[in-house]
């Protein structure tokens, strides 16, 4: 398969795209070393440093490595599937499993390292899931799940880990959405009148306190409830 000259734009997407095309087609197969930069760049006229970030493209795509003195080797003959792609695949159930495991030492670290910045957005945001939460009907429900999403959300961010901050973030569309579709099949609201205003209140209480451990209980507790709702819709 001759790789072909490419257009002048955009070259290095070009470049990975004819590269990717030979891994995935089997011309190259896993274990074959690709051939020189050099090489690469005359094949496909362009310059070495747009094969270099071609070759960067493949590597991050999971498809080639570079072992330092030995050369660029397939290690893969299927494109490596991106992170959010495979959120958006999963299951809702899947994902709040993650969520839990993600909330659960967050709210611990929130009532380890809260500030008092931090109690003022958490008290905004209970507030804003309460005034939800005593509405009823479709837009209401919407309303809830957004204004309990965004007191979790304040929760991780009083974890005070922005790496742990971004992971929740890439979660939050789908489990919005899966949230949205549960909120359709029963009667969100009333289901959460009770037990929701009261296990929020005590969650935002213990970080207030700084009891890690009565966080931990109360965020255990709450989210579980919400998973045996997701299993059974």
């Amino acid at each position: 398969m001759p790789l072909g000259p490419l257009r002048p734009s955009p070259l290095v997407e070009q470049a990975a795209e004819h590269l990717r095309d030979q891994i995935t087609g089997g011309h190259w197969p896993v274990g074959t070393k690709l051939p020189g930069e050099t090489t690469l760049a005359r094949e496909l006229g362009v310059g070495r440093s747009t094969v270099r970030e071609a070759i960067r493209a493949l590597a991050g795509a999971g498809l080639v490595t570079t072992r330092q003195g030995a050369g660029v080797f397939v290690i893969a003959d299927e494109v490596r599937e991106d992170w959010r792609d495979r959120l958006r695949r999963a299951s809702v159930a899947d994902v709040y499993e993650i969520r839990m495991m993600i909330e659960v030492k967050a709210a611990e670290l929130a009532a380890e390292r809260r500030t008092e910045e931090d109690m003022a957005a958490l008290d905004q945001a209970l507030a804003r899931r309460d005034a939800a939460g005593a509405e009823s009907g479709a837009e209401s429900d919407e309303a809830l799940v957004d204004a309990d999403i965004a007191l979790h959300t304040a929760v991780v961010a009083a974890a005070r880990n922005p790496i742990l901050a971004d992971l929740y973030a890439e979660f939050l569309p789908v489990l919005r959405e899966g949230l949205l579709d549960l909120a359709a099949m029963i009667d969100l609201s009333r289901a959460e009148a009770a037990h929701g205003h009261a296990a929020h209140h005590e969650l935002v209480e213990a970080i207030r306190d700084r009891d890690a451990a009565r966080v931990g209980r109360a965020m255990a507790e709450e989210m579980a409830r919400t998973a045996t709702y997701l299993r059974g819709a």
